[in-house]
C-alpha cells in the first residue's frame, strides 16, 4: 500500500515581514484545502499556561494555544471554520508533525511558519527526506515574505567583527539567510513605496537570489495560492532554472547566484560531478582543478545555501540535482517527449564567497571533459 505523503511549505521572513498576516489569510480563505498551519516556538522555557495565538486570526475563534511548562510534546491546536487548524509546536521535526497528523488525521497541506530569526537552511533538511524512510510528509518549497519598506535596512544592518573561525568571508544578515534559500520571495507592503523603491529592493533580492519568483503583495493577500504558497514542486522538478537578470545599481557583495553550464554526460562523468559535490558541499572547500598545483594559495571556502541542477545524460535522459546546505541529491529527472532539445544542463548554486571563482574550470576538470 501507497503512502500518502503531504507536502509542507515553509514560510519564513523576518519580524514584521508580513509572516502571519499571510498564513491568517490563507487559514480564512474557502480554498477547498484541509491546511495545517503551525507555529514553531523555539524558545526552551515556557510561562505555565503561555499563550502564542498569531493575532487576527478569525473572529470566531475561542480556544486559546497554550504550551504547557513540564517539558512534554507540545501541540495544541484551533479548529478553524474553513476546515484549517492552527497549532504550535515546539519540536519542529518530522516525528513532532507526524505525530500530530496522526492524532488529527491527514491534511491537504501543511505550512510551517518560522521564528522571525530562523534560518531556514537548518529546518528544511529535516523535512527533506528520502522515500524509503517512508515519511508521510515532503518539503514542498520554501517561501520568504519580505517587507518592501525595511528589506533594505535589514540587509544593511551592521555585523558583530567576525569571530576566528569566520575571518575569512563576511557574516551575513538573517535577512540575507533567508532570501537565499527561497523558492518563491512574497514581497508585502508592496503599496508602502514607491515604483522605483520597489525596483530597487527586487534588484536587490535578486541580485542575492535570481532564481526565486518574487510575488508582490499588499496585506498579504494572494487571491491565486497555487504555485506561490501551495502546491510548489521546488523539490521534485527544477523547470528551466532560468535566472533573473541582475540589476547592476543594486549588487549585493555578500551573496550571490552563479549559474554553471553542463555539457551532457556519461555515467563515469556524472560520478564525478557526485565527487565535485562531495567536496564542495560536505568538505566546505572549493573544489580544485585537477591541473592545479596544491602549493598554490587556497581561495576562502565558499558556503552554498542552496543548489539546483538539471543534468542532461549522453544517453539522452535526464538527471535533478537539488541542494540545502551540505544535503543533496541526484536523481531521475522526466523529460517530456515535447520539450525542446536542450545543447546543455546547467547548475546553479546561491550562497557566499561565490564571486571569482572559476567554478566551470574546475566543474569540467572533475568530470574529465578537459
Amino acid at each position: 500500500m501507497s503512502v500518502v505523503k503531504v507536502p509542507i511549505t515553509i514560510v519564513t521572513g523576518y519580524l514584521g515581514a508580513g509572516k502571519t498576516t499571510l498564513l491568517n489569510y490563507i487559514l480564512k480563505e474557502q480554498h477547498g484545502k484541509k491546511i495545517a498551519s503551525l507555529v514553531t516556538v523555539i524558545s526552551p522555557i515556557f510561562q505555565s499556561n503561555a499563550t502564542y495565538l498569531p493575532s487576527g486570526i478569525a473572529a470566531d475563534i475561542e480556544k486559546a494555544l497554550t504550551v504547557n511548562q513540564n517539558g512534554q510534546e507540545v501541540a495544541e491546536w484551533l479548529d478553524l471554520a474553513n476546515g484549517c487548524i492552527c497549532c504550535s509546536v515546539k519540536n519542529s521535526g518530522v516525528n513532532a508533525i507526524e505525530s500530530l497528523m496522526e492524532r488529527r488525521g491527514t491534511f491537504d497541506y501543511i505550512l510551517l511558519e518560522t521564528t522571525g530569526l530562523a534560518d531556514p537552511g537548518n529546518i528544511a533538511p529535516l523535512f527533506w527526506v528520502d522515500d524509503g524512510l517512508g515519511s508521510t510528509i515532503y518539503l514542498d518549497g520554501i517561501v520568504t515574505v519580505v517587507d518592501a519598506k525595511n528589506v533594505l535596512l535589514c540587509l544593511d544592518e551592521p555585523l558583530p567583527p567576525p569571530t576566528e573561525e569566520d575571518h575569512q568571508t563576511p557574516l551575513v544578515t538573517v535577512a540575507h539567510l533567508q532570501i537565499s534559500h527561497a523558492d518563491i520571495i512574497v514581497l508585502n507592503k508592496s503599496d508602502m513605496v514607491s515604483a522605483e523603491e520597489l525596483q530597487n529592493v527586487k534588484a536587490r533580492i535578486q541580485a542575492i537570489n535570481s532564481l526565486a519568483a518574487i510575488r508582490e503583495t499588499q496585506y498579504g493577500q494572494i487571491p491565486n495560492l497555487q504555485g506561490v504558497v501551495l502546491d510548489l514542486h521546488a523539490y521534485d522538478h527544477v523547470g528551466t532554472l532560468e535566472t533573473a537578470e541582475k540589476g547592476h545599481s543594486h549588487p549585493d557583495a555578500t551573496i550571490s547566484t552563479v549559474t554553471i553550464p553542463v555539457p551532457h554526460l556519461n555515467d563515469i562523468q556524472l560520478a564525478g560531478l557526485d565527487s565535485w559535490l562531495r567536496d564542495l558541499l560536505w568538505e566546505s572547500q572549493f573544489p580544485l582543478s585537477t591541473s592545479t598545483a596544491i602549493a598554490i594559495p587556497l581561495p576562502p571556502p565558499p558556503e552554498i545555501y542552496r543548489l539546483k541542477g538539471r543534468i542532461l545524460l549522453s544517453s539522452g535522459g535526464a538527471k535533478m540535482v537539488q541542494g540545502v546546505r551540505d544535503v543533496f541529491e541526484i536523481s531521475e529527472l522526466d523529460i517530456k517527449s515535447d520539450d525542446a532539445p536542450e545543447e546543455k544542463g546547467k547548475l546553479v548554486l546561491i550562497g557566499r564567497g561565490l564571486a571569482e571563482l572559476a567554478w566551470e574550470d574546475t566543474l569540467l576538470s572533475w568530470i574529465g571533459h578537459r
